[in-house]
């Protein structure tokens, strides 16, 4: 394995000649020509050998160490790399990892070369419109046929699926059995037949969501990721990763913080309170909060790395985050007063928005009240909540479900 050392000289080298250096303005990541336009960064990464660095070589990845991950983190900070946003997150920091542990050679060797050079991005066709929360009581059903299987029902709240090109999609393939021991996970692409994608309009303006609709949608078995009926192993562990755990190439240790966030800067520089102590205050609280969060997720994903965290450790680090954000939208709010929820057209409303937008991190992923009780009953260890629903038959629960 190539040295620390050697690994950054590599990088520093190739960087400059195969990469944009980054300027200051940012495009919005969830635009189709810009995730075109990223796809070909991405390609340029692989065949620099820079992508998938701590996945196995015989994916495509490196299967170098997180110093080294880390290590071309610092050395490509000031060029344009590969951004997808979220299905960035979706398909490096939680499918594929989730694959990894779980899906046949064949099926990787398939899918993560893919991936890899920037081809297939992948989304989570995770929740459903009577499971959200309750995860294990999906009723999108797989039934075998000649070729396969067949999926019908219906997901929601998949983040940029009409964006992406497979969606890694949870369903029922036995309903003699409690809930949680009758579910399946399977690849699907986006462009199925029998498959719709439906972009969700948003408060904030944007479309960030989908819901899809199967009808009779073909899957080849080969297209399965992990067991039979045992799919909620393969689901803690993407719930692990989707939380912030144990993201290949995640800085462990962020040891500064990062600059004073200049959107509440501008806020208060706009409305004249710049220098106004209490407002320099909230906006140093508001920095540190997110210092605290990046520290506490920095040490969660060192604990996944040593094996010692699961979706309750993990949980820590979603609330954390879901807090600092809402904390963070309030502060433009109230530092910006008036000028922040009322402006001429085209000349503000950054604070409003982010406002707006603020309690995504508190919903997506796990409610916050979800994410107390894994905290409570897989790390503190306090008894669980009283279901009725966890011994039963699926279908004896949907049964008395309607006579309630």
């Amino acid at each position: 394995m190539i040295s620390v050392d050697d690994f950054r000289a590599e990088a520093r080298t190739w960087l400059p000649a195969h990469l944009d250096r980054r300027g200051t303005a940012t495009a919005d990541p969830h635009t189709a020509e810009h995730v075109a336009e990223h796809r070909a960064i991405q390609r340029r990464l692989f065949d620099g050998g820079f992508a998938g660095l701590t996945w196995p070589a015989e994916y495509g990845g490196r299967g170098l160490t997180a110093e080294h991950a880390r290590v071309f983190q610092e050395e490509a900070a000031g060029f344009v790399t590969a951004d997808f946003g979220i299905l960035s997150v979706t398909t490096f920091g939680s499918c594929v990892p989730t694959m990894i542990r779980h899906a046949t050679p064949e099926f990787l060797a398939r899918h993560v070369p893919r991936v890899l050079r920037g081809e297939e991005l992948w989304c989570q066709f995770f929740s459903e419109p009577a499971a959200g929360s309750d995860l294990a009581g999906v009723q999108t059903r797989a039934t075998r046929t000649d070729e396969g299987w067949r999926l019908d029902g219906a997901k929601i709240w998949s983040s940029l699926a009409h964006l992406a090109d497979w969606g890694m999609c949870l369903v029922r393939t036995n309903w003699d059995v409690p809930k949680h021991k009758g579910l399946t996970w399977f690849g699907v692409p986006t462009d199925a037949p029998g498959l719709t994608v439906r972009p969700i309009r948003q408060i904030g303006g944007s479309s960030e969501f989908c819901e899809e609709f199967l009808d009779a949608v073909p899957v080849p078995d080969a297209e399965r990721i992990g067991e039979i009926d045992r799919g909620w192993s393969v689901t803690s562990t993407l719930l692990v990763f989707e939380r912030g755990a144990g993201r290949p190439g995640a800085v462990e240790t962020p040891d500064e913080p990062a600059p004073m966030p200049a959107d509440l800067m501008a806020v208060a520089r706009d409305s004249g309170r710049l220098g106004d102590p209490a407002v320099r205050q909230r906006i140093a609280s508001a920095h540190v909060e997110v210092y605290v969060v990046a520290q506490l997720k920095a040490r969660i994903a060192t604990m996944s790395r040593l094996g010692k965290a699961d979706a309750g450790v993990a949980a820590y680090g979603k609330l954390g985050l879901a807090g600092a954000t809402a904390a963070r939208a309030r502060a433009g709010l109230e530092i910006g007063g008036a000028s922040a929820v009322a402006w001429e057209v085209g000349t503000g409303g950054a604070a409003a928005h982010s406002f707006l937008e603020s309690k995504k991190p508190a919903i997506a992923g796990g409610t916050e009240q979800m994410q107390r009780n894994g905290i409570a009953e897989r790390v503190l260890g306090l008894p669980r909540e009283r279901a009725v629903d966890v011994d039963l038959p699926f279908v004896e629960v949907l049964r008395r479900a309607r006579e309630w």
